[in-house]
């Protein structure tokens, strides 16, 4: 990208990106625990299919993860895009996410940004504890009364302000006008703001966005986080990129690139082997096509069962 040699050269009207953070247990180099670090993940796709309005799928989804400072990801997530797309025909982008300071740093300046609904209605369940309040601010954000609805998180941190120094309440409901005043210019979704986007083309749609949460959790979060994980940072964005690309359906080219083919073509001769004329089936129906292969104890059988280590034993087993 850097050297103007970008491969993209497909037009499209519009292109959605969303962002988000997701927050993972650290080790040093003694595997002592270390303090957490945010991966960024990183999601863009042209719309959903018209065919499948129940189901939500995206089309052309691509995704990207990884620990580097906020710079340094931008650029690969530009890098990305341009190795997909022509950027500077590109009709216009539009970015969800949930205000972070470093996702607001954009390439093109034109790009719509917008704060993500689950992050506006989440804040405003965790700082404000009158239902009723909440229920008041979810109603003027709704109607798109945005400058009232500042207004009235202001007055209520008002109203219930005291001089109890374990009353975090007014001080909370403070904290919610400082996150929604920072990005007031994307409290209203896209289709609300009578902006003229171009059309969609024949089976795409365009829709409410939102689908990075999904995204964090189907591709890093099922696999990266709880059950007693630690990462070091390099570690974490080896991992990350198998899963992203696993998911971009390109981890063969991946592994091929830094295996020379080697691991597909010694799976390739076991199997050739197992299946061929001279060792044909010893009994008839359903049977194991690698049974002839593995003929010796897998220490993998015995290891905590994680999500890769299933699909290994399927395949394989």
């Amino acid at each position: 990208m850097e050297a103007g040699q970008t491969e993209g050269e497909k037009r499209i009207g519009v292109l959605f990106e969303e962002m988000d953070g997701v927050w993972l247990q650290m080790q040093d180099p003694h595997h002592k625990k270390a303090p957490k670090q945010e991966m960024k993940v990183f999601t863009m796709y042209e719309g959903w299919e018209a065919a499948s309005p129940k189901r939500s799928r995206l089309v052309n989804k691509m995704m990207l993860a990884g620990m580097e400072k906020s710079d340094r990801f931008h650029q690969k997530r530009e890098a990305l895009i341009e190795k997909i797309y022509d950027a500077d025909e590109i009709g216009q982008r539009i970015l969800n996410g949930d205000g972070g300071s470093w996702i607001k740093e954009p390439y093109d300046p034109e790009t719509i940004f917008q704060l993500d609904r689950f992050h506006i209605y989440r804040e405003i369940k965790q700082k404000i504890r009158d239902v009723e309040a909440q229920n008041q601010i979810k109603e003027l954000l709704e109607e798109k009364k945005v400058d009232e609805m500042l207004e009235y998180i202001l007055i209520y941190a008002d109203s219930i302000e005291n001089d109890d120094e374990k009353d975090k309440g007014s001080e909370k409901a403070r904290e919610l006008y400082r996150y929604l005043w920072n990005n007031r210019e994307g409290l209203l979704p896209y289709q609300e703001r009578g902006i003229e986007l171009p059309k969609a083309r024949e089976g795409v749609i365009y829709k409410n966005m939102g689908v990075q949460e999904n995204q964090n959790c189907t591709a890093i979060t099922l696999r990266m986080k709880h059950r007693r994980m630690r990462w070091s940072e390099r570690g974490a964005n080896n991992m990350a990129k198998a899963l992203y690309r696993k998911e971009n359906r390109e981890l063969i080219d991946t592994i091929e690139r830094y295996t020379d083919g080697l691991v597909f073509a010694m799976q390739m001769e076991e199997i050739v082997k197992t299946l061929s004329a001279a060792k044909g089936p010893k009994k008839d129906g359903k049977g194991n096509a690698y049974v002839e292969a593995i003929t010796h104890h897998m220490p993998l059988l015995d290891a905590m069962r994680t999500a890769s280590r299933k699909a290994f034993a399927r395949a394989f087993c």
